[in-house]
């Protein structure tokens, strides 16, 4: 898997299942620390699912 895309593979993971479960959400954190930094596709991905989140179209799971 490319690096450079793990992230958004993972948001679209959780937009497939309409939730971000704790599993997704480290594993999206630990890819932002590993990598150290986001490019701008990551960035808007990752915009996409907070506001899908805020909006009750994503489901944020404990």
């Amino acid at each position: 898997m490319n690096n450079k895309s793990v992230i958004r593979n993972l948001v679209n993971r959780a937009l497939l299942i309409k939730r971000l479960t704790p599993e997704l959400e480290n594993m999206i954190n630990q890819e932002l620390s590993e990598q150290g930094h986001i490019n701008d596709l990551d960035y808007e991905a990752l915009e996409y699912l907070m506001q899908a989140v805020d909006q009750g179209k994503i489901r944020q799971v404990s």
